[in-house]
């Protein structure tokens, strides 16, 4: 059985693309593992070598719109914004990179990474209120929406870049792509010590989940092991609509897919919040 860097190497030899031999996909062996975990392999762990190759093979059936953040739940920065708050945004923000917009924001200037602030305040005589958050920003690296998984992760690797926004086919802001968004349909969720839960879901006393209505399915079945329906939809209130096939009111309810849904807050026609239930089983005939 193939180790886990050997998947990588193998990704990118797909990909037509060969690391330099300086570069480590992987820690050494050992290194990531927890102290008592046993070295060898058990049927989880070939479930998951499976489970990674049918990632890889998926690549090209999908599309970057598939994984992206979506423009509602971008987090950004409004470069018209004082400086001093600008940096305290950047510093306090759980994120690495954050897009920079003027004006609308749908008018995205740059991408302002947490490093380049650093490394612009350790400049002498600089300090948060003289910062120039435009010039400190990189040119921002727009990408069409249909672009394939496979294409998108090829392009990274070649710009060595991480982080790109997302358009349709009119030049609109749609979200934005990370490389880990796409690493994460090969290998499942990547976390480290920064990671925080997913935003807009909330675990309820009573064991419902409380949702945003612009979370993405694909993030709320990786979070929660669900296997809810992506492809009519992207977000969960997309698919309570498109399962409706209406424009719910709120209080109302419905049951599809195993799973209850109760509309809990609406704003004009977009349903902003949802509970989700596991559905009841229908009850049993009398004999």
């Amino acid at each position: 059985m193939s180790s886990g860097r050997d998947m990588l190497r193998r990704l990118c030899g797909l990909l037509g693309l060969t690391p330099a031999r300086n570069v480590m996909l992987l820690p050494p062996p050992g290194e990531g593992r927890a102290p008592n975990e046993p070295a060898g392999r058990d049927g989880a762990a070939q479930r998951s070598d499976r489970d990674r190759s049918n990632g890889i093979s998926e690549l090209h059936e999908l599309e970057v719109s598939d994984v992206m953040v979506h423009r509602t739940a971008m987090r950004g920065i409004n470069a018209d914004e004082a400086p001093e708050a600008i940096v305290r945004a950047v510093l306090d923000s759980p994120f690495t990179r954050m897009p920079l917009w003027r004006g609308s924001t749908d008018n995205i200037i740059g991408v302002v990474h947490a490093k380049d602030v650093l490394r612009a305040l350790a400049e002498p005589g600089i300090a948060p209120a003289t910062v120039e958050i435009a010039r400190v920003a990189q040119k921002p690296w727009f990408v069409p929406d249909t672009t394939s998984l496979k294409e998108q992760l090829k392009a990274f690797l070649r710009r060595k870049q991480h982080f790109a926004i997302v358009v349709d086919e009119y030049g609109e802001v749609q979200g934005l792509v990370t490389l880990e968004d796409i690493l994460e349909e090969i290998v499942g969720d990547i976390s480290d010590e920064h990671d925080i839960d997913l935003q807009g879901v909330r675990q309820e006393a009573d064991g419902s989940i409380v949702v945003d209505g612009s979370v993405p399915i694909r993030d709320l079945n990786r979070a929660l092991d669900w296997a809810l329906p992506d492809e009519e939809a992207t977000t969960i209130a997309g698919l309570v609509i498109h399962e409706s096939k209406s424009i719910p009111e709120e209080r109302q309810a419905f049951t599809f897919h195993g799973k209850r849904f109760i509309v809990m807050k609406r704003v004009k026609n977009r349903i902003t919040k949802l509970r989700i239930r596991p559905a009841e089983p229908p009850p049993a005939a009398r004999s």
